[in-house]
């Protein structure tokens, strides 16, 4: 889940040094700096490609710009394996091989395939046949009726009584005495 980064490695005129160039802008405009040793805080995707970087010795600092990823190797290491962790970043689950993913299941048929006619139940299903009209009902045995759910009776729903409303008392409204 997730899609790849397409990476390409370019060569440096420094030695130790590692430039790979990227299909997407990691930084923005950003520069970010990491040096091994010194703890990554954030959870941005440069933050993360920075720790996943450090899981490989050969290490030792990532300077990442937009899409450029510079990495400063360790003495005596190569770049090997350090670009599928830069394609891998927006990789949420790993490709699992062909050999490893489990066969569908097929269920083997019990009876031989029945021939070209349309004699067989099966052969009117392909055929277009409503499976209504497949099943006889003078066909059922008492074994088959007994074993059959009871059909479910439904009561209706008891209508609700109806709820009185309160009456309004008539409320003495207060009598204006006149000034003489």
């Amino acid at each position: 889940m997730g899609q790849p980064i397409v990476v390409n490695e370019k060569p440096s005129s420094y030695p130790g040094v590692v430039r790979f160039e990227t299909n997407r802008a990691l930084t923005g405009m950003g520069h970010e700096r990491y040096l091994r040793g010194t703890e990554v805080w954030g959870d941005r995707p440069p933050d993360e490609l920075a720790r996943r970087l450090f899981t490989k010795d050969a290490v030792a600092g990532v300077q990442i710009n937009s899409n450029v990823v510079t990495i400063d190797l360790a003495k005596g290491y190569t770049s090997e394996g350090l670009s599928e962790v830069i394609e891998n970043l927006y990789r949420f689950y790993p490709d699992q091989p062909e050999s490893d993913a489990a066969p569908a299941e097929r269920v083997a048929p019990t009876e031989p395939a029945a021939e070209s006619d349309a004699t067989t139940p099966d052969a009117e299903v392909l055929a277009g046949a409503a499976p209504e009209t497949l099943a006889d009902p003078a066909d059922a045995t008492d074994e088959s009726v007994e074993d059959a759910p009871a059909p479910e009776t439904t009561e209706p729903e008891p209508e609700p009584e109806p709820v009185a409303e309160p009456v309004a008392e008539p409320v003495a409204e207060p009598v204006a005495e006149e000034a003489s």
